[in-house]
């Protein structure tokens, strides 16, 4: 861009048209619509250059070049808007603090002819993030939202749907960090998928073929057959923890991880957030109602200067220091009380084809008076149909409903009726012993059943984490990664069905790309 200065018998005052002045009030309204929202900076874009009560001269105009097509615009001096611009000149007069532009004629020697590109005049809505604590700056929420929004209007229909999106997207990292750190950490993640959900519904190659449909690649019986090669060994299977008969009692399971300490007390429970020691009643009450100060996030190790430092995934505060979030009473996973109630899936006679099915499941639980307690199961087929989907009523009394743990509320449970031996019953007759399950950290689904199985294929252990056990990546890690999907249960709180059937797609996605393998 350069700036000339003409004298005033060069340039010619321009006047509208009537029509052109006609539309002077539609050009305001959508001015004051643009102003909302910062600019974007493009090539071949023009800005105003606008001045300050001190730099204001009396010795003539200054003559900006500009591409014109339309009628009058103004802009405020705060804000900057980038106009495109067509054979003429824009003349700023300086008015108080409002600057006026208004094209011109010029004469033919002025200026080298230049190539004609139309005026667009954007009016485009953006969102804005209103404001909250000082966890993170209110600059760098706007600057990602801003980014969110741009990547959601590749894949939404309209405007306001991508605003929503984005504002939801934002919100969801915002709740889930505990300073500006893992804010950065989880919006720059967070943008990722967004650029490659929209790279994957923009190409238009195949956009279809990344959606494997198992009725498409493989029969019943040959996916069964392909799956022997992934299940889970013993040794993996008391590695991950997974409940395991107790040779001693029928009806009750150990966990190979969990050692009971020798001092057992019925009247304490050691809370599995925070760690912290509390009293509770014969009935499973707490005594006393005491906040519960913890981390949600997992402890990972980090080099640091002089070695290594471990810290917490949610905040990054280091091990030992106070809890990011904060609950009201301390709760436990029931995990170090006397395991009863469970039952083992049966042998039964094999089928024709030698198929005796593949499923995947994913539970959602809460906390009550007796633990983790189940409150939803749903079980999926190789062809991504639901098989079974049900709310279940816990035995006892509900101390926290966990966004982590379950979407189910207390009103999703107020009228339901089935139990833990319904759901049971019912899995009972629909897998075997020899059936194969799919599902992710599928040790937490089962000890929520009550549930013992040995043929597990567990997407946490076929897509391990680098550093090894006991970490493991996230299941929406997973679906970002290789399914080019955001996991909607980030936002609304866990939800079984999509886990279920992501898991299922996950298997699907690796036994084809390795059976791919096999054939060349």
């Amino acid at each position: 861009m350069y700036i000339t200065k003409l004298n005033k018998n060069e340039m010619e005052p321009f006047k509208a048209s009537p029509c052109q002045q006609g539309h002077d009030a539609e050009i305001q309204q959508a001015y004051w619509a643009a102003m909302k929202f910062p600019a974007t900076v493009k090539s071949g874009q023009a800005f105003i250059a606008t001045a300050s009560q001190q730099q204001k001269t009396t010795s003539g105009l200054s003559a900006v070049p500009f591409q014109s097509i339309g009628p009058m615009a103004s802009v405020n001096l705060l804000e900057v808007q980038p106009i495109e611009t067509r054979n003429g000149q824009l003349h700023i007069l300086l008015e108080g603090n409002i600057a006026t532009a208004q094209p011109c004629e010029l004469s033919v020697h002025s200026f080298k002819k230049t190539t004609d590109v139309p005026c667009k005049v954007s009016t485009q809505k953006k969102p804005c993030v209103p404001e909250s604590g000082s966890k993170v700056p209110l600059g760098t929420r706007q600057q990602y939202v801003s980014c969110f929004f741009a990547e959601c209007l590749k894949t939404c229909r309209t405007v306001n749907e991508a605003i929503h999106k984005a504002l939801v997207e934002e919100q969801s990292v915002y709740d889930r960090c505990g300073s500006k750190k893992t804010y950065l950490h989880f919006a720059v993640k967070t943008l990722k998928n967004l650029r490659d959900h929209g790279q994957l519904s923009n190409s238009t190659s195949s956009s279809g073929a990344e959606s494997i449909k198992s009725e498409e690649v493989f029969t019943d019986g040959g996916l069964y057959e392909l799956l022997e090669d992934y299940l889970l060994t013993e040794e993996q299977l008391n590695e991950n923890n997974f409940p395991q008969p107790n040779p001693e009692k029928n009806g009750s399971a150990i966990l190979p991880g969990v050692v009971k300490t020798a001092g057992y007390d019925a009247f304490k429970r050691v809370c599995c957030r925070c760690g912290q020691v509390y009293a509770i009643t014969s009935s499973g009450q707490h005594r006393r109602k005491e906040e519960c100060s913890y981390h949600s996030g997992r402890v990972l190790e980090q080099r640091v200067p002089g070695g290594m430092e471990k810290c917490y995934s949610c905040c990054g505060g280091i091990v030992g220091s106070a809890g990011c979030q904060t609950a009201k009473l301390h709760v436990h996973d029931g995990r170090r009380n006397k395991l009863e109630g469970f039952m083992k899936t049966l042998t039964k006679s094999p089928r024709l084809d030698g198929n005796y099915g593949v499923y995947a499941l994913d539970c959602e639980m809460c906390y009550t008076t007796h633990g983790t307690e189940l409150t939803r199961v749903t079980v999926v087929d190789a062809k991504l149909q639901v098989v079974y989907d049900t709310f279940v009523k816990p035995d006892g009394k509900v101390v926290d409903y966990d966004i982590r743990l379950s979407a189910a509320a207390e009103d999703d449970l107020k009228n339901t009726t089935t139990s833990l031996r319904d759901v049971q019953a019912v899995l009972l007759n629909l897998f075997s012993a020899d059936t194969i399950l799919i599902g992710h950290s599928l040790e937490n689904n089962l000890f929520a059943l009550k549930l013992i199985h040995g043929r597990v294929v567990d997407t946490s252990v076929l897509f391990p984490h680098r550093l090894g056990l006991p970490h493991k990546r996230p299941l929406s890690s997973l679906m970002a990664d290789y399914l080019r999907r955001i996991r909607q249960g980030d936002v609304g709180g866990h939800n079984s069905r999509e886990d279920a059937i992501a898991c299922m797609e996950l298997i699907l996605w690796k036994v084809k790309g390795n059976n791919k393998t096999r054939k060349q």
